[in-house]
């Protein structure tokens, strides 16, 4: 839930970057904060496991514009993959405002995506959320090994879509960043929606900032 600090006239939002342990969560991060300039970010904190850090830090984007005069301050937040660490992954979606899942793409992983993401739709559950009402963004990372499953494997997997019930929103919704492709669309006479998705290779930093975009804006959207 975003809070608003009156003071420094800033909303700030909380993203977290989900998936399976060893998926490239921590190479965004890294990324992004490599690349944001030194007088908009935070420092990083790192918090070791034997196996994974969880990473944490904030930042103020110069190019989303103000809501009603107040900035966005953006706080990052990886968790940690493995299983065993369940109880730090539920503590950090606590108040979550969006959320990125980078899954593995290749397909030795694929198990471990589905458990990763049937482990976050249980864990933002008991925080009351629902994946399917909030922002939400699925990563496909290492698009370039040539172990990686096929993209409508990912999407068949990881990405079915959910009925819209609403019927507002019960006409087709074009893919703004996949040309052809469609967010809502009539599957088997029942109206479906799925997330933006993004194919990424994150060690070169390819789709790490479309994938960021795309969430901090879909974020913005629900404070407007």
């Amino acid at each position: 839930m975003s809070l608003i600090n009156y003071a420094s006239r800033e909303i700030n939002c909380k993203l977290v970057y989900y998936g399976p342990g060893l998926g490239g969560k921590t190479t965004n991060l890294e990324y992004i904060y490599e690349k944001v300039s030194p007088s908009s970010k935070g420092k990083m904190i790192s918090l070791a496991t034997e196996t994974e850090r969880t990473l944490f830090f904030d930042f103020l984007p110069v190019d989303l514009g103000t809501i009603r005069g107040f900035k966005t301050r953006f706080h990052l937040y990886t968790v940690p993959g493995q299983v065993y660490y369940n109880a730090s992954r539920k503590l950090i979606l606590k108040g979550v405002d969006g959320v990125v899942f980078v899954a593995d793409s290749q397909i030795e992983r694929m198990e471990a995506n589905v458990e990763s993401m049937q482990n976050l739709y249980d864990n933002l559950l008991q925080h009351g959320y629902d994946l399917t009402k909030i922002p939400f963004v699925i990563q496909y990372n290492k698009r370039d090994l040539p172990n990686s499953a096929p993209l409508d494997e990912l999407q068949e997997n990881l990405n079915p879509g959910w009925p819209v019930d609403d019927p507002a929103k019960q006409r087709p919704l074009t893919n703004p960043d996949r040309a052809g492709e469609l967010l809502i669309e009539q599957v088997d006479g029942t109206w479906v929606e799925r997330a933006p998705y993004f194919e990424a290779v994150a060690v070169r930093g390819d789709g790490v900032f479309d994938t960021l975009r795309s969430i901090s804006k879909l974020v913005l959207k629900t404070l407007g």
